[in-house]
């Protein structure tokens, strides 16, 4: 199986298991998939893995949890997102996952909230 092919059945292994939180729209993103809910990104998977949108109010209960931060190698070094992974063990049911993904809602939604609007 293809990289790519694997990608994109984790991000939809992962859509599914979300399903129960409503209409998500996944998307390719940098290798990955970004997934969306009511128009905001509050997730990415990519390399068999699943990251949640944090901030500075929820990151620190997923790092607790043992959640890790997204990383990429930057041209001057490691760039660390605004996305941690879930504890491994909310990965085995809905129920399990559901409160982290409501804490990323939160987050994007947060985050959405604090931009300002575009100027046309």
């Amino acid at each position: 199986m293809s990289e790519r092919q694997a990608a994109k059945d984790f991000a939809q292994a992962t859509t599914a298991l979300l399903a129960p939180l409503g209409p998500l729209r996944v998307r390719p993103l940098f290798g990955g998939h970004g997934l969306y809910l009511e128009g905001r990104i509050f997730a990415i998977t990519g390399w068999g893995r699943l990251w949640f949108k944090v901030d500075a109010e929820t990151r620190p209960r997923f790092l607790a949890a043992g959640g890790e931060p997204f990383v990429y190698p930057g041209s001057r070094g490691p760039v660390e997102m605004s996305y941690c992974t879930p504890p491994p063990a909310a990965l085995e049911s809905f129920e399990r996952l559901a409160p982290w993904a409501e804490l990323a809602l939160q987050a994007a939604a947060r985050a959405a909230a604090a931009k300002k609007p575009r100027r046309r």
